[in-house]
């Protein structure tokens, strides 16, 4: 068995379009770094595998190569130009260290620091999203033409409809698949705007959606609420981010304590991905205060992770709270394999993240890990209670929080080496990227094979 078919499951080969690939060129166009991007590597992997020359296409970032390859994918990062560089976001090396922004010394008045804030709110309103309009910039000036463009989220819907565009223009047919990450409109970075904002927003994101060839999204609840609000035939074709299942349970690893330093007997919770608000990191530092011989590890990156670093040293956390930086996606389920359980403490704060099925719940259920999440998570929660998969817990209150944790810890060592044994029958039976990737090849076969579906976008 190869590396990858280790990675992703065997090749799947046919008569179909994809299977006579082999010379064409897809783009996966992604609004971040991709250092790595598990659902950016995870579709270019399976194009890959079809035949396709694939190129990622991400955002640069300091201490991360412009070029790199995985396999036989190349990953370019491209730098923002054009007048809409300097509002671009920066980003840095995911393992690297902390860096402060730096100051003057001297705080501007009150009024000038009012004034500054709403014009930076009326930038990121305007001309939403503002970050990326850079990297479009440099993407239409430097990006190779493609045959499929797949577009990971709304940030990078755009440059990819305007790849399109200026390919058709030069008579090459070209297709762009939108892959509806998250509710943009109902998310968490929506919350604070004007409805009227919104409003902007829902348009332009519908007009790209239904610009596409194609349109893929990750859960079922997800593909309804979009399905209604863009006024299309048909829904979008649910394709969640479900990984490969981990090893039968026997062959667990040990990671997480070797690497800290721990004794076997101490329990470890796990919280892994990005950092940062919304997420319910300080309710999951709390609550473990409140659980016996047990560490809450957070393996991530983001603009969360030096106050993370920060609260490993704070005294009332000594002992109970330790950062580990973000590793890659091949070697997430091993990690996560490593804990007693996972803690999914998300806030049911916007519509996006009560229809939320994260990474990390699905990383956690194919590595065998029990979790434990928040209350009113309708998606996940019915998949906990539906398949036995953990905890929901009655509140994020701390108390509340560690008794679902206890619940899930205070169990004897063959209860808890069966209740992994069939979460990974469930994960290999009903939640494995061979699924959810059958679902993605029969799509592009179909756009492939088929007239310009999409209507030709614009910005």
């Amino acid at each position: 068995m190869s590396d990858r078919e280790a990675r992703t499951g065997p090749v799947v080969t046919g008569d179909s379009a994809l299977s006579a690939s082999l010379g064409r060129r897809a783009v996966v166009l992604v609004g971040n770094p991709a250092a790595p991007y598990s659902r950016g590597l995870r579709i270019a992997r399976s194009l890959a595998d079809s035949g396709f020359r694939v190129e990622i296409a991400a955002v640069a970032a300091d201490g991360i190569p412009d070029a790199e390859a995985d396999g036989q994918i190349t990953i370019r990062r491209y730098r923002p130009s054009g007048p809409f560089a300097p509002m671009a976001a920066t980003y840095r090396a995911p393992a690297g260290p902390a860096v402060a922004p730096a100051t003057s010394g001297r705080r501007p008045p009150r009024i000038v620091r009012a004034m500054r804030g709403a014009g930076a709110a009326m930038r990121r309103w305007v001309f939403w999203p503002h970050t990326v309009r850079g990297w479009w910039a440099t993407i239409a000036r430097d990006l190779e033409p493609a045959d499929l463009y797949h577009a990971c989220g709304s940030l990078a819907v755009a440059p990819a409809l305007a790849a399109r565009e200026r390919d058709r223009r030069a008579g090459r047919s070209s297709r762009v698949i939108y892959d509806a990450i998250d509710d943009v409109v109902g998310g968490n970075n929506t919350i604070g705007m004007p409805s009227a904002v919104r409003a902007v927003i829902r348009r332009r994101e519908g007009r790209w959606a239904r610009a596409a060839d194609g349109r893929i999204t990750v859960n079922d609840a997800l593909a309804a609420t979009l399905g209604a609000r863009w006024q299309i035939d048909g829904l979008p074709v649910v394709v969640p981010n479900w990984p490969q299942p981990a090893a039968p349970a026997g062959d667990r690893p040990d990671l997480i304590r070797a690497a800290l330093g721990l004794p076997r007997d101490t329990r470890i919770v796990v919280f892994q991905g990005r950092l940062g608000p919304n997420l319910g990191l300080d309710a999951a530092a709390a609550a473990i205060l409140e659980v016996p011989d047990t560490v809450l590890c957070l393996i991530g990156f983001g603009r969360g992770y030096a106050a993370s670093l920060a609260r490993d040293a704070d005294p009332r956390y000594a002992g109970h709270h330790r950062t580990l930086p973000a590793v890659h996606p091949d070697e997430i389920l091993a990690w996560t394999a490593s804990a007693d359980a996972a803690v999914v403490p998300l806030p049911p704060v916007s519509a996006n993240q009560r229809a939320s099925t994260p990474n990390k719940f699905w990383e956690a259920i194919a590595a065998g890990t029990p979790v434990v999440i928040g209350p009113d998570l309708p998606v996940m929660g019915e998949l906990v209670r539906t398949f036995d998969l953990g905890v929901v817990a009655v509140s994020l209150g701390a108390t509340d929080l560690a008794a679902a944790i206890k619940l899930v810890l205070d169990v004897a060592p063959g209860v808890a080496i069966a209740r992994r044994e069939r979460i990974l029958s469930v994960a290999r039976e009903r939640f494995a990227w061979p699924v959810a990737e059958s679902r993605y090849r029969a799509l592009v076969t179909n756009i492939l094979d088929s007239p310009a579906a999409g209507r030709h976008g614009a910005r």
